[in-house]
């Protein structure tokens, strides 16, 4: 079994009973196939007919029943387990940040992990019906006839030899059909939220035209997957029928001349095919289930990352007082050496060898193309994002060592595109704070969102659409920028283009909310406009992810320039 799976099958404990309850019903009723074998052959050989119809009918009506309740129990089974994993999974989202993206997860959450039931219904109890049934039928064939036991022995191994031969290209097909299909889902999402942009700005068709590229990419994928499956299941039943006509052509000429007996023989014709059948059935059911094998590891290490390990030293040093930053009455020092960040799935490095120092109180506005690394950057800041070589210190304390919850009440995030939810105003301005009206009040007049807050109908109790639909881009930014006031106590300002999407009166009023904002904090700007980056007080650029040198502020009247 799939070790993580295990471990969480075990730790809940009606996943655990359901669990076992299946796997013995399956292996009883495998069990019985030599009971219905003894009597079925008593029957046709005529010694016993009648004394053997009820038993054998009762056997038959256990078997079935026994199926019935297997079906059940696995069914439950998978559920629970299903929705344990899905809890783990929902809670490490808060975590995860913006660096995972959404649409993966939802289709790993859904889709993925629904295709666990092949696994968890079918290849469990037949991993544990060919663990005990074969070596039954094995012992009572060496008992009925030595030499068609000594052939089954001999042949046996052939099933999983060829099995794992073909499951390891099954596998590999398989987690490429995952990744395709994940790739798909995410993509879709990301384009469907972002229609109305895309409309706008004439790139709907192109991106219809991606989509079907990943669409057309998945189908490919899938359509290689079955034929490796279909194969595999060619592949198993060829070598189990060679191997039973082995036992059934010599069998046949022992009986007609004599040398075996009519119910042994019968016997023999039964049993053998049902010391295969286990183990036919874990191959198919194995490459049936792989795909929910993919989703569940990549839903573990979405769960458990790599770099937990060293995270939770951190944590447990931060408990202990020793990963606390040594400055607590001011901005702090950031120190980044040698930081490189590289993402799963992804060849680009989004970091490469960043070295930078950001002076306590400092305005620094970090310029670049897209895709540069800028807003990496802000995640790394964030704790969402853990670098692949290097670290980033936090007044000589690596971030790794530091309480995250502790270090992100001395921030405040200021994104590109802040999710406002569908609660009222006063409740988008105190998310992630204590305050009270009067600060809630305070701020938003500070943000300059009193002055739209007020022509709402219900003012600062107005209720919002999803994503703020009733408000317009500037609007929604002021919010997120009230937000940021809110936190009197946070010593860092982290701003991801505010005023990307703005026209000039909605960014003139961010800018000069911005500059409020920032007084007495350490701020960190990334930032395309010259009205932000005037703001700053150094300016420094990535390129490829690299810190290519440091620029001069440009002045307001500067028009153009470099950093623009």
């Amino acid at each position: 079994m799939h070790k993580d799976l295990l471990r969480l099958a075990r730790a809940e404990r009606g996943v655990r009973i359901h669990l076992a309850c299946c796997l013995a019903a399956a292996v009883v009723a495998g069990l019985l196939v030599l009971v219905q074998a003894e009597l079925l052959a008593g029957v046709l050989s005529g010694r016993f007919a009648v004394a053997a119809l009820l038993p054998l009918a009762l056997v038959v009506g256990c078997r079935g029943l026994l199926g019935w309740a297997q079906g059940v129990l696995a069914g439950r089974a998978a559920t629970a387990l299903k929705s344990a994993l899905r809890r783990l999974l929902l809670g490490r989202v808060e975590g995860l940040g913006p660096a995972y993206r959404s649409g993966e997860l939802v289709t790993l959450a859904g889709r993925g992990l629904d295709a666990l039931d092949p696994y968890l219904t079918g290849y469990l109890p037949s991993v544990a019906v060919a663990g005990i049934v074969p070596l039954a039928v094995v012992v009572r064939l060496f008992v009925a006839d030595l030499a068609t036991a000594v052939i089954v022995v001999l042949t046996l191994p052939l099933i999983p030899i060829f099995g794992a031969l073909v499951g390891w290209t099954t596998k590999t097909v398989t987690e490429r059909q995952w990744r395709a299909l994940s790739r798909l889902g995410g993509h879709f999402l990301d384009v469907v939220r972002g229609l109305p942009t895309l409309r706008a700005f004439g790139r709907a068709r192109y991106q219809a035209s991606v989509i079907r590229e990943v669409a057309e990419a998945h189908r490919a994928a899938t359509m290689r997957t079955l034929r490796v499956a279909f194969l595999s299941s060619l592949v198993l039943e060829l070598v189990a029928s060679l191997s039973l006509a082995l036992v059934a052509v010599p069998v046949g000429l022992r009986l007609l001349s004599g040398s075996l007996d009519l119910r042994t023989a019968l016997l023999v014709l039964l049993l053998a095919p049902e010391a295969y059948l286990p183990l036919r059935a874990m191959g198919t059911r194995f490459h049936a289930a792989m795909e929910g094998v993919a989703a569940a590891d990549e839903a573990f290490a979405v769960i458990n990352p790599p770099q937990e390990a060293g995270h939770e030293a951190g944590q447990v040093a931060a408990r202990t007082g020793a990963g606390r930053a040594s400055r607590d009455g001011g901005p702090p020092e950031i120190r980044l050496e040698d930081v490189t960040v590289r993402y799963p799935g992804r060849e680009e490095t989004a970091l490469d060898r960043v070295s930078l120092v950001i002076r306590p109180g400092e305005r620094v506005a970090i310029v670049g193309p897209s895709g540069a690394g800028k807003s990496t950057l802000l995640h790394l800041l964030l704790g969402f994002v853990t670098p692949s070589e290097g670290r980033v210190l936090v007044d000589g304390t690596d971030l790794a060592g530091l309480d995250l919850d502790e270090w992100r009440r001395r921030l405040a995030f200021v994104p590109q595109r802040p999710h406002l939810f569908a609660t009222s105003v006063a409740d988008n301005i105190a998310l992630g704070s204590a305050a009270g009206p009067a600060e809630i009040r305070a701020a938003a007049e500070a943000a300059q969102v009193a002055e739209f807050a007020g022509a709402l109908p219900q003012g600062y109790d107005t209720p919002l659409g999803e994503r703020g639909a009733n408000l317009s881009a500037g609007q929604r930014q002021r919010v997120a920028l009230a937000r940021a006031f809110c936190r009197p106590a946070a010593q860092v300002l982290l701003l991801d283009e505010p005023t990307a999407r703005l026209d000039g009166r909605s960014e003139a009023a961010i800018v000069e909310a911005t500059r409020r904002l920032a007084e007495g904090r350490t701020a960190i700007i990334v930032a395309h406009r010259p009205a932000m980056i005037d703001l700053a007080d150094r300016v420094v650029r990535l390129d490829g992810g690299a810190l290519v040198g440091p620029v001069p502020a440009p002045s307001t009247s500067t028009q153009g320039g470099e950093a623009r």
